[in-house]
């Protein structure tokens, strides 16, 4: 039998990818034999059936409304022929959405993403440029002073960051400091602002344990080795004049050990949940054998895992007086929320409320690694991008896609597969929002992934240091700037790693974080990055046009953003002049992926 089904073509579904609730969407079948009977079956909590009725030309159409409430939507097709047989017709096996495929039981179904209409994150998104700083590592204005005795202060701003396991989990315990600063950060705004950045986001800046403070001491007070809350204060207004936004990482799903609040070590003037069952931090833990074993974030004693949802915890971060309020009454634009999809959905439904309640226009800006609008986690799939959460997400799965492609894994039409799936399942706000990372703190430098040299064979401590050979680095820097020409591309926020513009190498954490190279900058990536920016900021299109993508054979990509009848897709009138990339990317002897 057969059947055509294609969820991104407008005569099979209209209006095509996701709607706002209550929304009347037209769905059809085409057959190319004669059949009996074909149904519709939409699920939202429970299967109802819809008939469809013949349309000649063997098509078969219904139309149904959309969920009331914001969800997540499935259909696919029951069909029965006059021989008495069924059959069923759903998405394709990689449920990536698209054409789908006939089965001889229960499809995977197709995805309508059903969003609350009154969602639309800041413009300052999907209009601006990020840069992504790691505070301790990008520019000091003196050398670091410190009256911890745990501590390694880096007299030499060019040294490698230190290999130390912690032996209870052989997590790097990450105590050795450089001296970047808050103040570090204002004296290089204009240097930001020439770049074209604006908006920063700043990996954790409150008081810790660590460098990378991860492991929250008190998320009242900014870490002294960075500076004072005035120095952050200052940070902001300066920022502000230069049109830029300050982001700050909230990690909310854990504290440190050495913390206000579990107070192992006694660091700290309160009585912490380690000491006393009698804390009042006491039931925002959860220790399964008082005080040594507790349930930490993926078996890190030193990140003992915080109960989200007990009420004085709750109330500590979202409340009035509480965390995530306070720090945007300081400066922040909003918060960039570490491991999002370890939050649980009321948490993040009553951070969204607290800190949209202070300003409308600041952003929660989730660390999820998948597809955000059908994340699995803890056994149920959880939704990101219905209007009640977050604002957007880090688009890891477009990012990792890039890099395969360029590195031969996988070929044109696996991108443009991927790409429009997820401009398919997210609503159009939450897709120009995206924060479209090409490097991070969590991952190799970005030239050594594009290049395979991110010496995992050789022993971790070992790795600092390491230089690519020379025609290695070539080949990377002219990845980096397809790349690059491709991000700015993209709908959604282009968003840049420290000191990638200025052509850094390292492997994996912690050489991925180190000192920023000021006085020896790769000229010829920094003009690439400050061209592409450039253009970014200088064609509209490139930030609201529609957008199209496809594939010319399997090496080549070809992404269009256009005007559609003289309106951007936010319906601002713009330059009547679309923008075409035609990306090739390097030719390889031995195709390795799809």
């Amino acid at each position: 039998m057969e059947l055509f089904h294609n969820s991104r073509d407008e005569q099979c579904r209209s209006p095509l990818g996701a709607v706002p609730v209550g929304t009347p969407v037209r769905i059809r079948l085409f057959a190319k034999t004669a059949t009996l009977k074909v149904e519709l079956r939409t699920w939202n909590g429970r299967s109802i059936f819809h008939p469809m009725k013949s349309i000649g030309m063997g098509g078969y159409e219904a139309t149904v409304t959309a969920p009331e409430k914001p969800a997540i939507w499935w259909y696919d097709f029951v069909i029965s022929d006059y021989q008495g047989h069924t059959f069923y017709y759903g998405n394709a096996l990689d449920q990536l959405g698209g054409e789908g495929a006939l089965y001889p039981s229960s499809p995977p179904s197709f995805q309508i993403t059903v969003y609350d209409p009154a969602f639309m994150p800041p413009d300052f998104l999907r209009k601006g440029i990020m840069y992504q700083i790691f505070p301790d590592r990008f520019f000091r204005t003196a050398k670091p002073v410190s009256d911890r005795k745990d501590v390694h202060l880096h007299e030499n701003w060019g040294d490698m960051p230190l290999v130390d396991p912690d032996p209870r989990s052989g997590d790097n315990r990450a105590l050795d400091f450089f001296g970047g600063s808050l103040s570090g950060i204002k004296s290089k705004l204009q240097y930001l602002k020439d770049l074209g950045i604006t908006v920063l986001y700043l990996n954790p800046i409150f008081k810790a344990r660590s460098n990378h403070r991860y492991d929250t001491g008190d998320y009242m007070t900014i870490d002294p080795l960075l500076g004072s809350q005035e120095d952050f204060r200052a940070l902001c207004r300066e920022a502000e004049k230069m049109g830029i936004k300050i982001l700050l990482d909230g990690v909310f799903s854990h504290t440190g050990e050495d913390s206000l609040y579990f107070n192992r070590y006694g660091t700290y003037d309160s009585i912490g949940a380690y000491q006393s069952q009698a804390s009042k931090y006491y039931s925002w833990y959860a220790f399964t054998s008082f005080p040594d074993k507790y349930a930490c974030w993926w078996n890190i004693p030193t990140l003992p895992e915080v109960r989200k949802m007990e009420p004085e915890y709750l109330e500590y971060i979202t409340g009035k007086e509480g965390v995530a309020r306070h720090w945007i009454q300081e400066g922040s634009a909003g918060w960039r929320l570490d491991v999002a999809d370890e939050l649980p959905m009321p948490f993040l439904q009553k951070l969204r409320a607290a800190v949209k309640t202070e300003n409308p226009d600041s952003v929660l800006l989730g660390e999820v690694w998948e597809d955000a609008s059908r994340k699995i986690a803890y056994g149920a799939m959880r939704s990101y991008c219905l209007g009640d959460t977050l604002d957007t997400v880090m688009n890891y799965p477009f990012r990792d896609a890039v890099i395969k492609f360029l590195t031969g894994v996988v070929n044109a039409d696996y991108v443009v597969r991927l790409v429009r799936s997820l401009q398919e399942n997210y609503p159009v706000p939450f897709f120009y929002s995206l924060m479209n990372l090409m490097g991070s703190h969590d991952r190799a430098r970005i030239l050594n992934v594009l290049c395979d040299h991110e010496y995992t064979s050789v022993a971790h401590k070992d790795r600092g240091g390491m230089r690519l050979p020379k025609e290695a680095r070539l080949v990377a820097v002219r990845r980096f700037k397809k790349m690059l020409s491709l991000f700015v591309a993209m709908p959604g926020i282009p968003a840049l790693y420290y000191g990638d513009e200025a052509g850094m190498e390292g492997a994996a954490d912690p050489f991925c974080r180190t000192t920023f190279p000021w006085g020896n900058i790769d000229t010829e990536i920094y003009s690439a990055v400050e061209s592409a920016f450039r253009l970014r900021r200088t064609r509209p299109v490139l930030q609201t046009g529609y957008m199209d993508i496809s594939s010319e054979g399997t090496e080549t990509l070809l992404l269009t953003r256009y005007l559609k009848e003289g309106r951007d897709v936010f319906g601002d009138a713009q330059e009547d002049c679309p923008y075409v990339l035609r990306l090739t990317r390097d030719r390889f002897r031995k195709q390795t992926g799809r």
